[in-house]
């Protein structure tokens, strides 16, 4: 029985494990890009022209074509096990139970906390527009009204997301006007092919770019929320394979073109951003503040602090489904698995409580942002990494589906893994030592289940 003909988990009752099959193509990459954020590169622009001496629109390609392996490999597996769970399912298909369950384990890291640091950017968004109320109480207003709209269903909460995604899409296009026109008038602060080939303060080096693609590859981190509607989506496994590359490609152009414009107008060299570190984080804002005005600040503030409270509520539909997946497989407490509707109410709520948590503690901290984002890093990547050895397992190893396509299932796979350890290689210390320690709690729980298991048989 091939792949395409097994039974795959039908609609339920709503007691069981049932989900309903409501979402169509524009609702898939309506939650890709959600999750994913429009104009993601305007908080670590700064960081990133730094690093690349200055070619931070060439940083984007890089980074588009190096996640494209993992697209690719997604929409292999997706065909193979269109199913909720993601990563965990397809680990399971091409590996086996027990690294499947560290799949989902780490994707958890993932999932749970990706939500919490949109949270947490959209209540810093806020604050900064309204610095009267705290950023921690916005985080907390967030994520009561984007649960709420999740346990309505998902459905509801695409058509919502997709209002948001038309806002945040207009406001990037009024920027790219704005900017436009200004370039036209007043010409470009730097030369034109610059955010290309370096902006001269620095010779051009290709190990500089590669050490910010490293960073940039974190941008794109929610593509992959796709996958989780696998069970929800109208049209078949194909549809959510080429939602899933459809998000990533538009991602990569949206990328490219607002680095390369503000690159054009930022008046700090990228030699003066390294050198001095605190004006990084603010560089997007202060060249768009310095070429265009303080309304078009505020207009992308504010567009930021909307959508990012929706990138997390497309991500925290993604953990729900995670978890619902788990539960079902008796991975995680039964009583998760359970739907009303249509809708995984409790998967969802856990989820929502975790984030809730996590975001306003950040928010209380001055450095809260930075542990969330260290943690959140090394969960995605790992379960990356497993998803590509699936590929291999399920076509190459197994052989399940005949005789394996070279290029798709060995070649694509492999340098898609070597894209994400080299990330991994490079990320902080501190985020290495908890992915690790995360691991180990899962290597625990896993053996701990094995144990169970091997004493009822």
């Amino acid at each position: 029985m091939t792949a395409a003909q097994a039974p795959q988990p039908q609609a339920g009752d709503g007691s069981g494990g049932g989900l309903r099959r409501t979402l169509g193509f524009r609702d898939l990459v309506v939650y890709g890009l959600l999750f994913i954020a429009p104009m993601a590169p305007v908080g670590i622009f700064g960081t990133l022209d730094a690093r690349s001496h200055g070619a931070v629109a060439l940083v984007y390609v890089v980074a588009t074509i190096a996640m494209a392996f993992t697209a690719l490999s997604y929409a292999q597996m997706v065909r193979v096990a269109p199913q909720a769970g993601s990563v965990y399912t397809y680990a399971r298909k091409g590996l086996g139970d027990g690294p499947g369950f560290i799949a989902g384990w780490m994707a958890m890291l993932d999932y749970l906390l990706i939500p919490a640091v949109a949270y947490l950017f959209s209540g810093i968004a806020m604050e900064a527009l309204v610095p009267s109320v705290d950023r921690w109480v916005w985080t907390g207003i967030a994520v009561v009204i984007t649960t709420a709209l999740n346990l309505w269903g998902v459905r509801a909460a695409a058509r919502v997301g997709f209002a948001v995604l038309a806002m945040e899409i207009v406001v990037l296009l009024v920027f790219v006007v704005s900017a436009v026109v200004v370039l036209a008038q007043d010409g470009a602060q730097r030369g034109w092919l610059s955010p290309f080939t370096g902006d001269g303060a620095r010779a051009f080096s290709m190990a500089a770019v590669l050490g910010a693609v490293s960073v940039a590859v974190l941008s794109y981190l929610g593509f992959d929320a796709v996958a989780s509607f696998a069970e929800e989506a109208t049209g078949g496994s194909r549809k959510v394979a080429r939602a899933v590359l459809l998000c990533l490609g538009l991602a990569g152009v949206l990328f490219v073109a607002q680095t390369y414009l503000v690159a054009l107008l930022e008046p700090l060299s990228s030699a003066q951003l390294a050198a001095e570190p605190v004006k990084q984080g603010s560089a997007f804002y202060d060249a768009v503040d310095a070429s265009v005005g303080g309304w078009l600040h505020d207009l992308v503030a504010l567009s930021k602090a909307i959508g990012a409270a929706f990138a997390a509520l497309a991500g925290q539909a993604a953990a729900g489904r995670l978890l619902f997946a788990m539960a079902r497989d008796r991975r995680l407490p039964r009583v998760l698995s359970r739907t009303d509707s249509g809708v995984p109410r409790r998967a969802l709520l856990l989820a929502a409580a975790v984030t809730m948590v996590a975001a306003v503690w950040a928010a209380r901290r001055g450095d809260g942002l930075d542990h969330l984002v260290s943690v959140v890093d090394i969960g995605a990547l790992t379960a990356f990494t497993l998803l590509h050895a699936s590929v291999i397992g399920w076509f190459v190893v197994k052989r399940s589906e005949g005789d394996p396509d070279w290029l798709r299932h060995l070649v694509v796979p492999v340098l898609g893994a070597m894209v994400t350890i080299a990330v991994i290689w490079e990320a902080a210390g501190s985020a290495q030592v908890v992915g690790v320690a995360w691991l180990g709690v899962g290597l625990v729980v896993l053996s701990v289940q094995w144990g169970r298991r091997g004493d009822s048989g």
